[in-house]
């Protein structure tokens, strides 16, 4: 499993918009220049910031601004909001051969493990503000 780059793109994009604040409007080219993509994929990931409540944006060139405070964003809501994560990270394969010993035993088997995995991961992203990876950035 990979997290798509759309994630990262994200946090740099919500970095960009807070560090620059006061000094350059956080327009689409002004962060894909930052990013080094195409402004029509920050647009993309600026829509989904916005219905997640993260960031305001103004039409035209008003650029972004952050909805609340970066100490109050965590990389986790980052996350829900690009991937829409919801729900266990991990699928099963639905139709494991019962009379297998393995095929029987595979999803009791995994099932805990990897929960406990998704919850260790959730619980470091939900740990990490914007704030913290800004405090990082010269």
């Amino acid at each position: 499993m990979q997290i798509p780059s759309r994630f990262t793109i994200a946090v740099h994009t919500l970095m960009c918009i807070d560090h620059f604040a006061g000094q350059h409007k956080a327009t689409s080219e002004f962060i894909a220049s930052s990013v080094n993509v195409n402004p029509v994929i920050i647009r993309q990931v600026l829509q989904k910031l916005k219905a997640a409540g993260l960031v305001t944006v103004e039409r035209g060139a008003g650029g972004a601004a952050l909805a609340r405070p970066a100490s109050d964003i965590t990389l986790l809501d980052v996350l829900q909001a690009i991937e829409g994560v919801k729900g266990p990270l991990f699928n099963f394969h639905e139709n494991p051969n019962p009379n297998c010993p393995v095929g029987a035993a595979v999803r009791p088997v995994l099932e805990g493990r990897l929960q406990k995995a998704q919850v260790a991961m959730e619980q470091e992203l939900a740990s990490t503000s914007l704030a913290d990876l800004l405090k990082d950035v010269g």
